[in-house]
């Protein structure tokens, strides 16, 4: 699963290489495996900048070039026609600055990229952008262009992101990170046409950075009316995680699940009596609590009883007892 704070080691099963790396060092045995077989690895794309730099710091762009040349000399490099993994960032995004014009370049190019089947859309971590200020479109068009895509992960919100594909055949696994979504988004995620779709990962967020997305928005899933195929289900870093906790306990979603993750939010020992005392939560095969507030003797307790269902549970980084505002893991 991935987090906010570093670039993704591993996406959609393979190691991922930084195409700026191997320009730099073509001679590694890694960097050579990859040109010979570029299905073997999910590729970083991204025009580079030097974090080191002295006069910068952190924020440097001074050997940045723009996207559309990183992207010819990836594929001037690389056979575009056997990549299957991309991860795209390094957009050079001003603050606010929506990714439209980098999702229509990738639409143009879906003639050379047909392989593609995984897709991260603007991996920018702590390092080069703060979540809120990603602002996301409209990704049907994206959607519509690679019809063979199973993998979508999409790191940012705002209101012009939408999901609302009339009819996508082959997504499996669609992930939808930012610091708060809004109810919008949510909304279309429900009304997309997407049969094969096994895992959903949403994160909530904060109402500080546009999340809005209430229980009434994913009633449809929750109900069991929409997205029957999904066994893997994330709510991630919610700002109300025993709220959706309560929610999921009484919906007919839960009898179908497999994998639950609820982690990097808010779950206190009041959302945890819950899980304990609701058996359809004893019948997941995983369920990720990670990032929570609860009591140590409630962990201990939450361990134990899933334990004992045959239910895998990580209740680790717990947050300690806090006596104000519960805060999720992504927000500023």
């Amino acid at each position: 699963m991935v987090d906010f704070w570093d670039y993704t080691p591993v996406f959609a099963g393979l190691p991922v290489v930084a195409f700026d790396e191997l320009r730099h060092r073509p001679d590694e045995p890694r960097f050579a495996a990859a040109l010979a077989d570029p299905a073997s690895v999910a590729w970083r794309l991204g025009p580079p900048h030097d974090p080191g730099c002295a006069e910068h710091g952190p924020w440097c762009r001074c050997r940045e070039e723009d996207f559309d040349e990183h992207l010819e000399a990836f594929f001037g490099r690389v056979d575009p026609a056997r990549v299957r993994a991309l991860i795209a960032g390094g957009f050079g995004l001003e603050v606010s600055e929506s990714t439209a014009g980098y999702r229509d370049l990738f639409v143009d190019h879906a003639d050379r990229l047909t392989g593609l089947r995984s897709l991260f859309f603007t991996e920018y971590t702590t390092g080069d952008s703060e979540i809120s200020w990603i602002v996301q479109c409209d990704m049907v068009p994206l959607l519509d262009a690679y019809p063979g895509l199973t993998d979508l992960t999409v790191r940012g919100g705002g209101d012009e992101l939408n999901l609302g594909v009339t009819e996508h055949p082959s997504l499996r696994s669609l992930t939808l990170q930012n610091g708060g979504m809004p109810g919008a988004t949510a909304r279309s995620v429900m009304g997309a046409g997407l049969p094969a779709l096994e895992h959903l990962e949403l994160w909530p967020g904060v109402e500080e950075y546009g999340g809005s997305v209430t229980v009434d928005d994913l009633a449809p899933l929750l109900d069991g009316r929409v997205l029957g195929g999904v066994r893997s289900l994330g709510l991630r870093n919610a700002e109300q995680t025993d709220e959706w906790v309560l929610a999921l306990a009484g919906s007919p979603v839960l009898e179908r699940l497999e994998v639950l993750d609820l982690s990097l939010g808010t779950l206190t020992d009041e959302g945890a009596r819950v899980l304990m005392e609701t058996p359809g939560f004893r019948g997941l095969r995983r369920l990720d609590l990670h990032h929570n507030y609860m009591t140590e003797e409630t962990a201990a307790r939450v361990r134990e009883v899933f334990a004992a269902a045959g239910t895998e549970v990580d209740a680790e980084e717990r947050m300690g007892e806090a006596p104000g505002r519960l805060y999720p893991a992504v927000s500023e």
